[in-house]
């Protein structure tokens, strides 16, 4: 090693070492315990670690509703002796409580307790939407209410020890309803339709309760077996399955809090808005600092240089900056000195071998040529094809869309924009053996996305450019949609001549189908049909009173109805709806259709009969409305069902709007023929096909309404709680 050789070597040695010292040296400093409660304040209770803004006892929490109570038995407790299991920079999760009604052989109730559970406006707390309304048992309906008229049902059921799935929540043995967010208190009601009387020996118990989705998993038959008790379920629900809370201070915004005295961010942190609707606002360190951001000088810097060079981002040299970090390489290397970056590049030694960087060039140059050749073709390709995407886009709405997406407007979150070039690949370009249907207006695909999700694609052919606005108020409307009984609508592309839509799939066809094609012989029984229209009449119920706009279908038919596998009906084809008020004649020529097995419009009838709903208020009014209804519906209907369900048929079809019942009264009147028994009509007449017309001993009055006790009988069961 010569002398010049030498003494750069010993520049790189001594640089080194002057700065792993000065590296000792930062992290020495920084590796002070963060502090996350007020001096002199405990920071556990138990097993719960209990940060600022919170505290235990008096003096130590930002306000009197962040205090946690620490009793004797080390348990955190917050409100009403609700028992905290964990605290989060968002949320709580604390002990559940359960509603639950148990029923003896004879049906008679041997024991019931319901649940209410409050927090004050003032308070920091709301249930969050990470929790999911739950009704588990085989005969009961369940019933949440809140603030501002808020209610979810919820309808379990089974007919054998078999009939439900481990794992699976959506109606047999277990259902669930998600809740939106800002929600300060609620209570749980349940009743039952047979009263366990048909289920007794096998589950004599229902219970209804909100808990964290992620964290309940129905075990069947287990959760449901009368060898069982009330406890058990309770002790299983206490130990893994708890409600969560969103928390926030105030309820104030970011803007307003900074110019009060009490702002609770220190510095080094940033604000974050509450999105539960009730205004707050919660702090977080700044990108490069951890600690907690409400105590002075809670916020310390990050220092990613402290364990250099095991889990350092930098290859050779790390400097620790407030905040951030910079990587350096030692004198004579180049590069940016980053592991994930062009890294440390040492020196070549000796001579520059210049003949072969030379001839690497010109191969280089020459490829480059070509390939950039190539490339330019196809880029300008791929230009002409993004500018006619982004007309189209912005033709049919998109930058409306994006805005209103981006700012947030009215938790349009759920709203996807696809890309013209995903459904393109879903559909396999559009595919001829894709094609679920053909109507008038649109073509209908099916299509796979990236993520295996089957899915429905509408596209249309035509698009009126004067509705594009009211087309992009409906989409944002109905993506954030989320009923079994409704098609759910994923989102939308706006890159083609005519946008698309991008729909669930439902695999077994139209109810029309079944109804009018035979595909429905075998399971299309009464009490399906019965099933199908209170579906229909719920999803539609739950569309109008849609918390942030009433949504109208306006094309309530049978080929609008959808069937799963399991024949649950969804209501599809919003294409015709408004988010304004309308009557429900649509729903009753549906019903109608179910109760005759006849088309809307035939013209095999008379001219005044033609129409469905004329002929089925003509032969109500000629007492001869039994000639008309399908043959096994007056095999397994009983007479009173009949009766009723074409008497609100007929109401239905009143000609003033103000005569008719709601969607939510519909729904609520078809229910409550669940519980209507009797011999069936064929059983009380036995008449030939052509002397059908002695259907009601009494007339109906088209104007009488069902009571409203009635009603209330059917969605508040009266109860007293334990």
């Amino acid at each position: 090693m010569d002398l010049k050789q030498m003494s750069s070597f010993h520049f790189i040695a001594c640089h080194m070492l002057i700065l792993t010292l000065a590296t000792v040296q930062t992290s020495t400093t920084n590796s002070t315990s963060i502090t996350i409660t007020k001096p002199g304040c405990p920071k556990q209770c138990g097993n719960v670690t209990v940060p600022y803004p919170f505290g235990i006892g008096s003096g130590c929490a930002f306000d009197s509703g962040f205090e946690v109570d620490c009793n004797i038995s080390k348990k955190p407790l917050i409100g009403n002796n609700l028992t905290v299991y964990d605290i989060s920079d968002a949320e709580l999760r604390i002990s559940n409580d359960f509603g639950w009604r148990c029923y003896g052989s004879n049906g008679a109730v041997i024991g019931e307790y319901m649940v209410y559970n409050t927090f004050s406006e003032s308070s920091p707390y709301s249930f969050s939407a990470l929790n999911r309304f739950m009704v588990v048992g085989c005969d009961d309906y369940g019933l949440m209410t809140g603030p501002d008229d808020f209610w979810y049902s919820c309808n379990a059921s089974c007919v054998s020890s078999g009939d439900m799935t481990k794992g699976v929540c959506m109606g047999k043995g277990c259902c669930q309803k998600q809740i939106p967010k800002g929600l300060k208190y609620y209570t749980t009601e349940m009743s039952s339709t047979g009263n366990h009387t048909d289920v007794w020996s096998f589950n004599s118990c229902g219970y209804a309760f909100l808990g964290e989705a992620d964290s309940f998993r129905f075990q069947g038959l287990p959760d449901l077996g009368d060898d069982l008790s009330v406890d058990y379920f309770f002790e299983r629900l206490k130990a893994t399955v708890p409600i969560v809370l969103d928390w926030a201070i105030g309820n104030l915004t970011c803007t307003q809090a900074r110019k009060t005295e009490d702002y609770a961010c220190t510095e080094n942190s940033y604000c974050i808005d509450s999105d539960t609707g009730l205004g707050g606002y919660r702090c977080s360190c700044n990108p490069g600092y951890h600690g907690n951001p409400y105590l002075n000088q809670g916020c310390q810097d990050i220092d990613e240089c402290a364990d250099h060079p095991n889990n350092s981002l930098c290859e050779k040299i790390c400097i620790n900056t407030p905040g951030s970090y910079n990587c350096s390489c030692p004198h004579g290397y180049t590069g940016d000195g980053k592991k994930d970056g062009r890294g440390c590049i040492a020196p070549y030694p000796n001579q520059f071998p210049w003949i072969k960087f030379s001839a690497g060039i010109g191969a280089v140059g020459f490829m480059s040529l070509v390939v950039g050749t190539i490339w330019l073709c196809f880029r300008i390709r791929k230009r002409k094809l993004i500018e006619v995407r982004e007309k189209f886009f912005q033709q049919n709405g998109g930058l409306l869309l994006k805005h209103r997406i981006s700012t947030n407007d009215g938790g349009v979150k759920a709203t996807k924009i696809f890309t013209a070039e995903e459904l393109k690949k879903a559909t396999d370009n559009y595919a001829h053996d894709r094609i679920l249907g053909r109507g008038g207006n649109a073509i209908v695909y099916r299509g796979v996305l990236s993520d295996n999700r089957i899915v429905a694609i509408k596209k249309s052919r035509i698009v009126d450019e004067s509705q594009i606005e009211q087309f992009i108020n409906e989409v944002l409307i109905l993506t954030q949609i989320n009923h079994r009984n409704v098609v759910k609508l994923f989102g939308c592309c706006l890159e083609d001549e005519v946008p698309l839509l991008v729909y669930e799939y439902v695999s077994e066809g139209t109810l029309y189908e079944h109804i009018h094609n035979q595909r429905g012989g075998g399971w299309l029984n009464w009490q399906n049909r019965l099933r199908i229209a209170i579906e229909t009449a719920t999803a539609l119920a739950y569309l109008h009173s849609f918390a942030s706009m009433p949504i109208i279908h306006r094309d309530v038919k049978s080929s609008n109805i959808l069937l799963d596998e399991f024949s649950t009906a969804k209501v599809a084809d919003f294409g015709a709806s408004r988010l304004i008020p309308l009557d429900q004649t649509r729903v009753a020529t549906l019903v109608q259709e179910l109760l005759t097995g006849l088309k809307p419009v035939s013209g095999d009838r008379n001219d005044d009969q033609k129409n469905l709903a004329d002929y089925f208020v003509s032969s109500i009014d000629n007492n001869r409305i039994f000639q008309i209804l399908d043959r096994r519906v007056l095999r397994e209907g009983n007479l009173e069902q009949l009766q009723q369900m074409a008497e609100l048929v007929k109401n239905c079809l009143q000609l003033h709007g103000e005569d008719r019942p709601t969607m939510k009264e519909v729904a609520i009147q078809l229910e409550g023929l669940r519980k209507v028994t009797g011999v069936s009509w064929s059983n009380q007449h036995v008449h030939e096909d052509n002397d059908l017309s002695d259907l009601y001993t009494v007339p109906i009055d088209t104007y009488r309404k069902t009571p409203s006790s009635y009603s209330s009988r059917i969605m508040h069961p009266a109860y007293n709680p334990s």
